[in-house]
């Protein structure tokens, strides 16, 4: 297909897309087209002018008085339960704060902390989990006696057994994209009489998730990719209600303390997704993630998830078009049920230079992704802004940088 008959298509594409209007409510400039929201979201427009009064009034004025009055002290389960309806978590379940690494410390400490018998002294790593994930993972075994057993993701509902106390899973995979079933996963660790931690970090926001309905026992993310909370921005922690009375911190902090202003020194844990808590929450962030969620009002998940199939479709098949055969190769699943929300293609070196060089080059040239080394390009379409017309320029533009031209 041509590249006249594309651009015409992502024209009446972007012209019928139902979420088109929620682009404006993000601070990008028109012919930005920013492709890495899986990295870092795109800054909402509402974001600075609440900082601005959280600063000046809250903090400048009412000071200490704003714990109460401004509802600080609360924001980590208020922020939590607007996460969890993104997830699909009923309130009081989730609990924004700390970092993903920290919550997945604490989700797979608690899931060993449950086990029925020390027999089960087997932790499942996703074998291509994002690498903190299983820093994270192997220091709990040091600590708490178990073994790492690396499986892919794949085979983890097979591999789950009699010795697994936890198993340890992405939900999207960060490099390629590949979505995991959540759902068959969770169903068969449980059946093995383990549980499950899910990381959701490339998952939430970028498609529906069903935490409740499927069972999960716990799940972590963080906030400054889909869900656009700006750098650094704390991360959540979702656990089961059914377990929440037996869930055993191993950073019992006085923030999740029963009574934490009586300044006990013995420990007795909250009720709920407190329990979750450590610290003194990260309140300047934390209230930039609670306004960056705004822009989520009223978008239905299935509507993000269509849009985002469909921007990957329209994208590949613009690659296919446009780009040399034999220079780029999707390393993204083609079927929906296996596909995340990004394209990840794999650049072997060429005139252009190494797939580096290549991200380089489009980055220059106004088309903003970002590299895995060694050979690999992403690209994330994040539906509440990226358009069509956007998909169809960085394929254009990647063309011509691997054929070491500009087109007219």
């Amino acid at each position: 297909m041509s590249e006249a008959a594309l651009a015409k298509e992502a024209a009446a594409l972007d012209a019928a897309d139902g979420l088109a209007a929620k682009r404006a409510e993000f601070d990008l400039e028109d012919d930005c087209v920013y492709l890495d929201g899986n990295s870092l979201g795109a800054l909402p427009r509402g974001v600075a002018g609440r900082l601005s009064d959280v600063v000046g009034r809250e903090w400048g004025r009412l000071r200490i008085r704003s714990w109460e009055e401004s509802g600080w002290w609360t924001a980590p389960e208020r922020v939590g339960d607007r996460i969890g309806r993104l997830v699909g978590a009923a309130p009081g379940q989730v609990v924004a704060g700390d970092s993903t690494s920290v919550n997945v410390f604490k989700a797979v400490v608690a899931a060993i902390r449950l086990r029925d018998t020390g027999s089960r002294d087997e932790v499942l790593v996703d074998a291509a989990t994002f690498p903190t994930d299983g820093y994270i993972a192997r220091s709990t075994a040091r600590m708490t006696g178990c073994r790492i057993r690396v499986v892919d993701a794949a085979d983890m509902a097979r591999e789950a057994g009699p010795r697994t106390a936890v198993a340890l899973v992405n939900h999207v995979d960060y490099r390629t994209g590949r979505l995991h079933d959540l759902p068959a996963v969770t169903a068969a660790v449980r059946a093995a009489g383990a549980r499950t931690v899910w990381d959701l970090c490339h998952s939430a926001g970028a498609l529906p998730v069903h935490l409740d309905a499927t069972g999960a026992d716990f799940a972590v993310g963080c906030t400054y990719k889909y869900l656009n909370g700006g750098p650094g921005a704390p991360a959540f922690l979702y656990v089961r209600r059914a377990l929440q009375g037996r869930f055993d911190s191993p950073l019992p902090g006085w923030n999740s303390h029963a009574d934490p202003f009586a300044m006990d020194p013995a420990y007795a844990p909250a009720d709920g997704a407190v329990r979750g808590r450590v610290g003194t929450p990260e309140i300047l962030s934390l209230l930039a993630l609670d306004a960056a969620l705004d822009v989520w009002d009223g978008v239905d998940l299935a509507a993000v998830r269509a849009k985002s199939l469909a921007l990957t479709d329209f994208f590949l098949r613009c690659v296919e078009a446009y780009v040399p055969r034999g220079r780029v190769e999707s390393v993204t699943p083609e079927a929906h049920g296996e596909r995340g929300g990004q394209v990840s293609l794999r650049c072997a070196a060429g005139p252009a230079g190494g797939a580096g060089d290549v991200m380089a080059e489009l980055i220059r040239r106004g088309v903003v992704g970002d590299f895995r080394r060694p050979d690999i390009l992403r690209f994330g379409f994040t539906p509440l802004y990226t358009r069509f017309a956007d998909a169809e320029r960085a394929a254009r533009v990647l063309a011509e940088v691997l054929e070491g031209t500009r087109r007219q």
